[in-house]
């Protein structure tokens, strides 16, 4: 039987090769991902070769970046472990680092290409949230990132899950909040956020599409990561990832602000 209490993390195996499914999903994920940015491109007239070679320059720097972002604050381990900081199959990814060596890829090609970093930012942002809603199922079959305990308040989300879900969330006879599943959907609604209402407002200005979905993860993220067991932390009360996240809407509400009132968010959503 495919699904037992306990998913193999490894899908199958080609000799000494062991093909992990958090790598299949992840590389799943971009794959859709590009879909959908390719198929926005081509409705707006935008040259879609510009979205393959970004893909191709920033899912290696968002791997880097994900996970040298993971080693440096978890580094009081990899630095008595040197041989696993590259072993990524094992998860231990974390995204605010992967969407810093993805954006820094995108606004380095956008330079180079003399293009609009606001304009491909904006065509990409359902895919960024499409990728992290995947990504997500890569983290619930390595049993990572979840939330606490499930107490008898509680116990209702453990009854409502698919059986396979709830089973693999029982570790080591404790049920645990499936954190995974909750920034999932979250993504997926602001997936269907953007692509039914954000962008179709005529008052949606070049920049804020993309500054729309950093808000909208960011508020979700905020939120969950304060349920999750395996945080990076900063001090011994203080989680990173909210101390980011937080950052992240302050400044984005901000830039928003600051394009319109200058002026730099003169052109509509997809105008080149």
């Amino acid at each position: 039987m495919f699904f037992y209490s306990v998913i193999d993390s490894v899908a199958f195996r080609i000799g000494p090769l062991s093909v992990h499914w958090y790598g299949i999903i992840i590389g799943s994920a971009i794959f859709l991902a590009l879909y959908l940015a390719l198929r926005e491109a081509k409705r707006l007239g935008i040259n879609q070769d510009y979205f393959v070679d970004v893909v191709m320059f920033g899912v290696p720097a968002a791997i880097i970046g994900a996970r040298l972002y993971y080693v440096a604050f978890r580094w009081e381990y990899y630095g008595q472990n040197p041989g696993e900081i590259i072993a990524v199959w094992q998860g231990g990814l974390a995204i605010h680092g992967g969407l810093i060596g993805a954006l820094l890829a995108a606004y380095i090609y956008t330079r180079v290409k003399n293009i609009s970093f606001w304009m491909m930012a904006d065509v990409a942002a359902p895919s960024f949230l499409l990728g992290k809603a995947m990504g997500r199922w890569g983290n619930f079959i390595n049993q990572e990132a979840h939330g606490g305990p499930i107490t008898e308040k509680s116990q209702w989300i453990i009854d409502i899950l698919p059986w396979w879900i709830a089973e693999h969330m029982n570790i080591g006879g404790v049920y645990y909040h499936p954190t995974f599943l909750y920034e999932s959907l979250w993504n997926v609604a602001g997936i269907l956020l953007i692509i039914f209402w954000l962008r179709r407002q005529d008052w949606v200005r070049r920049g804020d599409v993309f500054l729309g979905y950093a808000i909208w993860y960011s508020v979700g993220r905020f939120f969950i990561e304060g349920m999750r067991t395996d945080s990076l932390m900063l001090t011994e009360t203080l989680r990173i990832a909210q101390v980011m996240s937080g950052g992240i809407i302050i400044g984005a509400a901000v830039l928003m602000w600051y394009r319109r009132a200058n002026g730099y968010a003169d052109k509509k959503y997809g105008e080149q």
